[in-house]
């Protein structure tokens, strides 16, 4: 840490717990928390008692994941009186849009910070020793999240962000508010730290931004009036600055460039928006063998009138458009989405609209969310619209139902084949068993008579299926692991 003695040297070793709320952007955020900590001396544990720091990585995109935070903190509260020198911090996107409310309901939280500056999260808890609770805050990012150290979770699998922000304006959705306008990474910038990545025994990695198909169109725009040289090739890499240099995403470049680096078995993305699923990007997943065959593509409603009121830019005919194209280019596409019931507003007929878009796309699985009113956005004034809980609750049951059933069909039709999954760890259901993943980005439980670590290629064969994984028998081991294997902290 630049600037900073640790307070912590040469004495006890303190340990710290990253509890994470939300998406993968958070999970994202939380590895690069750990890293500033491992750094700055601290060991992880996962243990509330044993901790000496605790970081609570927050969303806020669901009226849930208040109450959650708000109660862990209540729990948290005896501990901190019981034991002084606990350090308790809040981060993440619930503390960037509510920072007075985090400090009002839980004033004995020593830091409060948000989505723009996790670089400081070890600094603020040193001031905070000194100087007492602080509440850091600031609207615009210093750096990218991947720019900081990192303790990854899995050894074999690694986050990327491409972009941070959003340009889009969903009625539903904070994020905007709470990470701000678009920003992508320099292109050459990704492609580097893909190879440091493998150089770490990283193979495969996902691909994070809140729109990811329109990596880059910022990059585009400021560079197209520019001279051509090395700085504009780094920025934008060598397909676009080499081309017409027209204003357009780059994604489908990216997707190219990453997956061609040596060592990288697989690639995935999160989350794309089904407006800006573009032909390019299609034939990138096609033409790139190491991009693997799944896509997550968020319908959110069926009903175009609420799709309108959304402000989500498609139609149901539109969207169902790009998911016919998305399958016809790519082969064995598994495919998922996400789906809001009870928008302000949805009738009996929108949601009969809904079941079926639903029916008609097939998906492997879904996630399923009952609105949730978020104090910033639009759809946070429409509560004269508000839908009744009891019909959003049989609304809910009768979409559950249409997923499931696709889902069973996506299962079924896989018993039989060999695929080949990386080992993620034991099997949580049978100490005997694995959990693999597959390149559609499914679960499958098999048993073995030596255990495997995780990062681990392997052939399996399916013989069964369930509604939320499948049951395999192992082959072959197709790859080993190259990444080095963390050193469990353990409790004296």
């Amino acid at each position: 840490m630049i600037g900073l003695v640790s307070p912590y040297a040469g004495g006890m070793v303190r340990r710290y717990l990253v509890q994470t709320y939300g998406c993968q952007m958070n999970e994202h955020d939380s590895e690069r928390i750990a890293g500033l900590l491992e750094e700055d001396g601290l060991e992880q544990t996962d243990s509330v008692e044993d901790a000496d720091v605790i970081v609570l990585n927050t969303c806020c995109i669901r009226e849930n994941a208040d109450n959650k935070l708000y109660g862990h903190l209540g729990n948290l509260k005896q501990l901190k009186t019981d034991r002084p020198g606990l350090q308790i911090a809040v981060a993440g996107c619930l503390a960037q849009k509510d920072r007075d409310t985090v400090r009002q309901k839980a004033p004995f939280v020593d830091v409060v910070f948000g989505t723009h500056n996790v670089g400081r999260a070890a600094e603020l808890l040193h001031e905070s020793r000194i100087s007492g609770p602080i509440t850091e805050i600031i609207e615009d990012s210093e750096e990218f999240p991947s720019a900081l150290p990192v303790q990854r979770e899995a050894g074999h699998a690694a986050w990327m962000t491409i972009q941070i922000g959003c340009d889009n304006s969903c009625a539903f959705c904070i994020v905007p508010a709470v990470r701000g306008k678009e920003i992508s990474r320099p292109f050459g910038e990704l492609i580097d730290e893909v190879g440091e990545l493998v150089r770490d025994g990283v193979s495969e990695v996902t691909l994070l931004g809140q729109n990811v198909n329109s990596y880059g169109r910022d990059l585009t725009l400021a560079s197209r009036g520019a001279d051509i040289d090395d700085a504009v090739r780094f920025a934008t890499g060598t397909a676009w600055s080499d081309s017409d240099r027209r204003a357009r995403p780059l994604f489908a470049d990216l997707l190219r460039s990453v997956g061609s680096v040596d060592g990288i078995r697989r690639v995935r993305y999160t989350s794309p928006h089904p407006k800006d699923l573009r032909p390019e990007t299609i034939a990138a997943m096609a033409d790139t063998p190491t991009v693997c065959e799944h896509l997550h593509l968020p319908l959110q409603s069926g009903s175009d009138e609420t799709l309108a009121a959304m402000h989500r830019g498609y139609t149901a005919d539109r969207y169902l458009e790009k998911l016919a194209a998305a399958r016809s280019g790519v082969g064995d596409l598994a495919v998922t989405t996400d789906i809001i019931v009870g928008f302000p507003g949805e009738t009996d007929a929108d949601f009969e609209m809904t079941l079926d878009v639903a029916a008609a796309a097939e998906y492997d699985s879904a996630y399923t969310f009952v609105f949730s009113p978020r104090p910033g956005t639009e759809a946070a004034d429409m509560t004269e619209m508000s839908v009744d809980p009891d019909v959003i609750r049989e609304r809910f049951d009768r979409l559950r139902v249409v997923i499931e059933r696709s889902g069973r069909a996506k299962h079924q039709a896989r018993v039989g084949r060999r695929e080949e999954v990386v080992v993620e760890g034991p099997s949580k259901k049978d100490p005997n068993a694995l959990t693999g993943r597959t390149r559609q980005n499914k679960l499958v439980h098999f048993p073995v008579d030596a255990p495997l670590r995780a990062g681990t290629y392997a052939m399996v064969d399916i013989v069964g299926a369930h509604a939320h994984s499948l049951a395999g028998e192992l082959v072959e081991v197709t790859a080993a692991p190259t990444h080095r294997t963390r050193i469990a902290v353990v409790s004296a």
